[in-house]
């Protein structure tokens, strides 16, 4: 574990500054789930993917940028993205690295300062969580992760200096994990374990967590 592990008080639920988006990447086509697109799972009524926006929202993102892939046109029609920049990955099949090289093309010129990624299928993750990993945000150059009993998991920040390195690196399922690799010294970790649970939604059992 990274020496700078730590965990910060919690920050009040208010927008950050200077700006930090907030990157949802909402592609997934559910394979292990029948082929269900994660963002449209029913959640409290509504699509997931209206979930994860609203926690981005509430913890003091924006802009919030949502990542489409698997049925984007339904997904557009059914889930309430008004306020969002939705953007469309027509790889999204070859995995999360498009999508995250995707997602953070459309955040140039947005003059935000770093991104946080978070992943749709992640419920358990709540505005306190999201929150506590802003508040870790120091410069462009920030890598900041959640950690849940000291392992590495969503969501993630990078500051806009990382973006371009991130964006080269990010292919297949690897996502970010090859710039996480090789910056591992430069890693905050931030303990959510104590106001979030990170499990991802990926096989039908899976599905009993969102009743």
């Amino acid at each position: 574990m990274p020496a700078n592990d730590h965990t910060p008080s919690d920050p009040p639920l208010i927008p950050a500054s200077p700006p930090i988006a907030g990157l949802l990447l909402a592609a997934g086509g559910g394979r292990r789930l029948g082929g269900r697109p994660k963002a449209l799972l029913p959640y409290r009524g509504r699509p997931l993917v209206e979930n994860a926006v609203r926690v981005l929202r509430e913890a003091g993102c924006g802009p919030v940028h949502v990542v489409l892939g698997a049925s984007a046109a339904e997904v557009r029609e059914r889930a309430d993205l008004a306020g969002c920049m939705v953007v469309d990955n027509p790889d999204w099949a070859q995995g999360m690295g498009s999508s995250l090289r995707v997602g953070l093309t459309s955040l140039a010129g947005t003059g935000a300062r770093a991104a946080l990624v978070s992943l749709v299928d992640q419920p358990g993750i709540g505005p306190a969580a999201v929150a506590r990993v802003l508040a870790a945000y120091r410069s462009p150059t920030s890598l900041v992760a959640a950690a849940y009993d000291g392992e590495r998991g969503h969501p993630v920040l990078f500051g806009a200096d990382r973006w371009a390195d991130i964006a080269a690196t990010a292919t297949g399922d690897k996502g970010a994990r090859v710039h996480l690799a090789r910056h591992a010294e430069e890693l905050m970790l931030v303990e959510c374990a104590d106001i979030a649970e990170a499990f991802d939604i990926d096989t039908p059992p899976d599905l009993a967590r969102l009743l």
